[in-house]
């Protein structure tokens, strides 16, 4: 499933891309989850609690805040999502490579453009999103790595704890880790967490940008949070 926002103040176009969106996802039998937002500081609101998307289609001209703050506000963390602007205007266009825009249309965006520039950011996506396949009650998953929040140990059983499902997979914890990349961390024996997740550390726990919270031990508390510490500085440079 793709996760796309669209970002704009007025709702007669908003709801003109959003068809559109859902013209193309139809059309190439792709599942989306389409999220309309009226302000960029709508959007950053809901953003701090879930950082999950892949698909940013932002207006610039927005009273307060414009798309192209907003989209630097978003680099801050994300180096990944696709983000395409949409505007009245070709002012803005040397701005946008700054934050690594995919690509502009300008008003009224015309449908095969857009169709165009999805295809493109869908492309760049299964290109560069990481994966992990699980297996559970004899069906097959893939699993976006950004997508997991934390991992929990059960014996020889695990729960990975996604933001839309749960997965119950009968597998040690350890074999988790020849799967998972850099941004995963042992915090203690019974779980590993997401650092893509993470909104901050305690002493006592971890704490992921939903609200959840899992355990860090005493012993582990030092290297987690050296270990968030870089891996925010890395996604800032």
């Amino acid at each position: 499933m793709l996760r796309i926002a669209v970002c704009d103040d007025e709702k007669r176009e908003s709801d003109y891309i959003t068809a559109l969106v859902n013209e193309w996802a139809e059309g190439c039998g792709i599942k989306t989850e389409i999220t309309v937002f009226f302000s960029a500081e709508e959007f950053l609101f809901k953003y701090e609690e879930d950082k999950n998307f892949d698909i940013l289609l932002l207006d610039i001209q927005m009273k307060e805040m414009d798309g192209i703050e907003l989209a630097e506000k978003i680099r801050e963390s994300d180096k990944s999502v696709q983000i395409v602007f949409i505007t009245g205007f070709t002012d803005y266009i040397s701005r946008g490579y700054d934050v690594s825009a995919l690509h502009y249309l300008i008003k009224p965006v015309e449908k095969d453009r857009l169709f165009s520039v999805l295809n493109k950011a869908d492309d760049n996506l299964r290109k560069t999103e990481k994966f992990i396949l699980l297996t559970v009650d004899n069906e097959s998953f893939k699993v976006k790595l950004k997508d997991i929040i934390y991992i929990e140990a059960f014996g020889h059983s695990c729960c990975v704890v996604c933001n839309n499902r749960d997965y119950e997979v009968k597998s040690p914890i350890s074999d988790f880790s020849k799967m998972l990349d850099e941004s995963f961390v042992r915090c203690h024996r019974s779980y590993v967490a997401n650092l893509r997740n993470v909104s901050r550390i305690t002493k006592t726990d971890v704490v992921f940008d939903n609200g959840k919270s899992i355990p860090v031990s005493r012993r582990m508390y030092g290297d987690v949070n050296i270990a968030f510490i870089n891996y925010y500085r890395g996604a800032n440079q």
